[in-house]
C-alpha cells in the first residue's frame, strides 16, 4: 500500500484512540510500539486490494489437450470479516475443467490469497475465486469450496468454537452435471475429515 506518511499517521493515531477506548495505557511499554505494527500488519492484510487477480491468472497461462478435472485442495487462507474485522480462518478447494488452457498451479492459491487479503464474507469470496478462474481461464466448468471458521462467531456473539461454516460456487459442468460435481465432492472430502 503507498500510503503517505500523514495518512500513516492518522492510521496509528486511530490504532491509539481504541487502545485509550478500551482502557488501556498507550504509554505502556508494550503499546508503545503497537500502533505502528497494526498498521503494518493490516497493510499486509489487507493487500488484495492492490493486486489483480487476472493479471496473476494470465501470467501463467498455457494450452493444453487437458479436458480432464484439475483439483487444487486444501489451500490455507486468512481473512478478515467486514462486520467485525475479525480473523476468518479456512481452506479452499478448487477445481476446473479445461477448456483448451490450463493455469499454473501456484496461481489458484494466490487468486485465493487476493480475495482473502480483503475485508470479506465468505459467500462473497467464493463467488469473487469462482468468477476470477471462470473470466482468466474460460473452462468447462469451475467449482470452489471454502470451509472456515469465524472468529466473530468464536471469540463473541454465540461463541460457537467447533463450527466451520461451508460455501460454493459452481459453474458450468460442475453445475450442470451432477456427476461432474458428485466427483469433485468425493475428492475434496477427505478434508472435511480433518
Amino acid at each position: 500500500m503507498n500510503k503517505t506518511l500523514e495518512e500513516q499517521q492518522k492510521f496509528e493515531e486511530a490504532v491509539q484512540y481504541i487502545l485509550d477506548y478500551v482502557g488501556e495505557d498507550v504509554s505502556r511499554e508494550g503499546l508503545v510500539k503497537t500502533p505502528s505494527r497494526v498498521r503494518k500488519a493490516f497493510e499486509f492484510m489487507c493487500g488484495g486490494y492492490e493486486e489483480d487477480p487476472q493479471e496473476i491468472l494470465n501470467s501463467a497461462m498455457f494450452t493444453t489437450t487437458n479436458d480432464e478435472m484439475v483439483v487444487v485442495k486444501d489451500i490455507e487462507f486468512y481473512s478478515m470479516c467486514e462486520h467485525h474485522i475479525l480473523p476468518i480462518i479456512g481452506k479452499a478447494h478448487i477445481a476446473y475443467i479445461p477448456d483448451g488452457k490450463v493455469v499454473g498451479l501456484s496461481k489458484i492459491p494466490r487468486v485465493v490469497n487476493v480475495f482473502a487479503r480483503r475485508l470479506q464474507i465468505q459467500e462473497q469470496m467464493t463467488e469473487q475465486i469462482a468468477e476470477a478462474l471462470s473470466t482468466a481461464i474460460s473452462p468447462k466448468g469451475v467449482a470452489v469450496v471454502l470451509d472456515a471458521r469465524h472468529m466473530c462467531m468464536e471469540m463473541r456473539g454465540v461463541q460457537k468454537i467447533n463450527s466451520t461454516t461451508v460455501t460454493s460456487a459452481l459453474r458450468g459442468v460442475f453445475k450442470e452435471n451432477k456427476k461432474t460435481k458428485d466427483e469433485f465432492m468425493s475428492i475434496i472430502s477427505s478434508s472435511f475429515n480433518k
